[in-house]
């Protein structure tokens, strides 16, 4: 073997730089290769710092603790406190990896640390309480110095990114046909939930189930309307190249006012009025309202400021798509897509409010009505791949919506895994979503077990968690044959009292301690056999 003469050591990083001795020597090397001899110089531990931030070397394990979707914002940032600036910022989100910012949670905070993405709204389930850290966390990071230049580190050039395949991602939407509306509650109910179709032929469009469906709602004319009033504007008034009311019913969200419209009104105001705008600008509360605040309501609260339509619009946050969970399966129904909506009504101050998605879906679209949607792809949240495993799927309410696609779908392929459903709602005899085709998968075989849970018909409220300490033993024995568990609903109350359930049943019929249940319950999430899908 002829021995090869190693080059003389070339030292770029210093000993002093944040790095290991096997990352000094990996970096020494590559600077080596872009770098002559004539012109190195060693880095100063701040530039060596610099070259690693985001990558292993800038005090961050990896792991991300804080990504739970049922932890509040404040104990997220708590455990995120000493991580790199990108992993905060990662920790402010919704945790819900939704899509509905375009990406998941970790991939935006990684966009926003490098400078990729400006829009720091883009959360949301996050809602203002993301959009303000988010903020305090970007200036944080304005503030941060910057890596000197260097020949060997000069910018790429700018590519502009890719829209991505038309109807996959919100920047890139195609219009579908809306088919029609279904009320599912009968008399008696104080819900009021409606199965939606949609026609995907025209669209090109396919999915899996387990993914949602994004749609770009309008606003509700009559609401635009009392807004311009307020302005004391024309609903004619060119803004944006367009006339006004077009502006607002199609273009920006009336709920919840932003932070940046209390900042225009700061500036056109005085006294005590500007102090409070001031103060809501900052997330204050002087009033005990400020959860509260539309658009509208922020405009009646001042009532003698009237902004230019313009600085108006400008002040607004651009409107957001909505995603829902897919109710059907491709594989059964190919070129139909259907959805399960609760319409949200309220009253504030007197003044009917209105969900902006699910009334539009309600009752301000037609049938053969196009609008644009696409299709948000699942993160974790998928049938298991070998179609002899069986499914536990827990979805009270609306939330029964993706494992009607996953019956469905399992009915189309010829999947011969048992299923379980733990359904409930508030009254059984108004309130039992899709009733004849559950019963009739029953009587059918496909769906093994149907368990109910209805929280209103009896004095004590019973719920789908209450169920399934119930048939506890049952539930564990099915976990110990492999089953993968499902749970669909919301992630503050809901899912977290579904986990706790499932922790007592592990611990009480798996003879484990309460730690070494918890233990067992994380360990099917890292092994993809607890899912969720939460909002």
């Amino acid at each position: 073997m002829n021995q090869i003469t190693p080059p003389p050591k070339l030292d770029i990083i210093p000993a002093s730089a944040p790095f290991s001795e096997a990352q000094r020597s990996w970096l020494n090397g590559f600077f080596a290769g872009l770098l002559s001899p004539d012109v190195a110089t060693p880095l100063s531990a701040e530039q060596g710092m610099a070259v690693m931030q985001g990558a292993a070397g800038d005090g961050d394990d990896g792991e991300a603790p804080w990504h739970d979707q049922t932890m509040p914002i404040a104990e997220r940032m708590k455990l995120a406190e000493g991580r790199p600036l990108r992993r905060r910022m990662m920790a402010a989100m919704a945790q819900q990896d939704c899509g509905q910012c375009g990406y998941n949670c970790h991939d935006y905070s990684e966009a926003i640390a490098g400078k990729s993405e400006a829009r720091l709204n883009l959360c949301v389930p996050g809602g203002k309480d993301t959009a303000r850290m988010l903020k305090a966390l970007y200036e944080e990071l304005d503030k941060a110095p910057a890596a000197p230049s260097a020949p060997a580190m000069a910018a790429a050039p700018a590519t502009a990114t890719p829209a991505g395949e038309p109807g996959r991602s919100r920047d890139n939407p195609v219009p579908a046909k809306f088919v029609s509306r279904r009320l599912l509650n009968k008399s008696g109910s104080e819900k009021e939930t409606w199965h939606i179709e949609f026609d995907l032929s025209g669209s090109g469009l396919d999915y899996v189930v387990g993914d949602s469906f994004g749609i770009f709602a309008r606003n509700d004319l009559g609401l635009v309307d009392q807004i311009i009033a307020l302005l004391g504007a024309s609903h004619v008034t060119e803004v944006r190249g367009k006339t006004l009311r077009e502006v607002l019913l199609d273009d920006v969200s009336l709920s919840p006012a932003p932070d940046s419209l209390f900042e225009l009104i700061t500036y056109l105001t005085g006294g005590a009025q500007r102090e409070k705008a001031r103060a809501l600008a900052q997330g204050e509360d002087p009033d005990g309202d400020a959860a509260t605040l539309d658009v509208m309501a922020v405009l009646q609260k001042f009532p003698k400021v009237r902004p230019h339509p313009e600085a108006f619009v400008e002040a607004l946050e651009p409107l957001q798509p909505r995603l829902y969970s897919i109710s059907s399966s491709h594989n059964a129904t190919p070129g139909k897509l259907s959805l399960t909506v609760d319409c949200v009504r309220y009253i504030i101050n007197k003044r009917k409010r209105l969900g902006l998605a699910s009334t539009f879906l309600a009752e301000r679209i037609n049938p053969g009505d196009e609008l644009n949607v696409y299709v948000q792809k699942a993160h974790g949240f998928a049938l298991p791949q070998d179609p002899k495993t069986p499914i536990i799927m827990i979805g009270p309410g609306t939330g029964i919506a993706p494992f009607r696609a996953f019956l469905l779908d399992r009915r189309a392929t010829g999947a011969q895994g048992k299923n379980w459903l733990f359904f409930g709602h508030q009254r059984s005899d108004c309130d039992f979503f899709y009733a004849d085709e559950l019963n009739a998968m029953k009587t059918a075989g496909l769906l093994t077990r149907l368990s109910l849970a209805w929280s209103r018909d009896g004095e004590k409220k019973f719920y789908v968690q209450d169920r399934m300490r119930e048939v506890g033993r049952e539930l564990w024995t099915w976990l110990a044959e492999g089953a993968h568990v499902y749970v669909c609903g919301d992630a503050k109350r809901m899912a977290k009292d579904v986990e706790r359930a499932l922790v007592d049943i592990v611990a009480q019929f798996g003879a484990r301690s309460a730690d070494e249940a918890i233990a067992f319950v994380a360990d099917l999430k890292k092994k993809g056999r607890f899912q969720l899908d939460v909002y």
